[in-house]
């Protein structure tokens, strides 16, 4: 199963229906090709990586501290992506606004920065459907899942 790692509180946020896209200017470790969103269907693989409740519009209760090895977690969602694009204009990705948590300084950062072969002045933006798992998914977190990349291969 190939799993989409996103900060834990946009993963709860795209639960709740609180937020209906994803973002994403890639991870470092993506490769020559660069991040693209080549899946349509995935699972939702929760991070604990950056200091997400400082960086979001709404309060937010975080869990502090990245996964260790061996911790459990829930994989609880599915998603479907409805429509996928490159954006590269800033006035386009600001309309977004009221369709994700992010404060806008964080976005604004995102669109703009550049380096490890991604180009500043654009954003991969993903309209979803996000479907609750009937029952979550239990997985064992591994050094195979650290690092900045955006897909993971889940063995189940």
């Amino acid at each position: 199963m190939i799993a989409f790692k996103e900060w834990e509180v946009v993963c709860q946020a795209l639960e709740k229906g609180q937020q209906s896209l994803i973002l994403r200017k890639g991870g470092i470790h993506e490769g020559k090709e660069g991040f693209s969103f080549k899946h349509r269907e995935f699972a939702l693989f929760p991070t604990r990586f950056h200091a997400q409740g400082d960086l979001v519009k709404i309060p937010w209760e975080v869990t502090k501290g990245e996964w260790e090895v061996g911790d459990e977690i829930s994989i609880c969602s599915m998603v479907t992506v409805t429509s996928a694009e490159t954006l590269y204009n800033w006035e386009q990705v600001q309309k977004l606004a009221n369709q994700h948590i992010w404060k806008e300084q964080v976005v604004y950062d995102r669109f703009f920065w550049e380096g490890k072969g991604m180009q500043s002045g654009s954003i991969h933006v993903a309209h979803v459907k996000v479907s609750k798992l009937a029952k979550p998914i239990q997985v064992q977190y591994s050094k195979k899942f650290a690092g900045c990349r955006s897909w993971v291969e889940l063995d189940l």
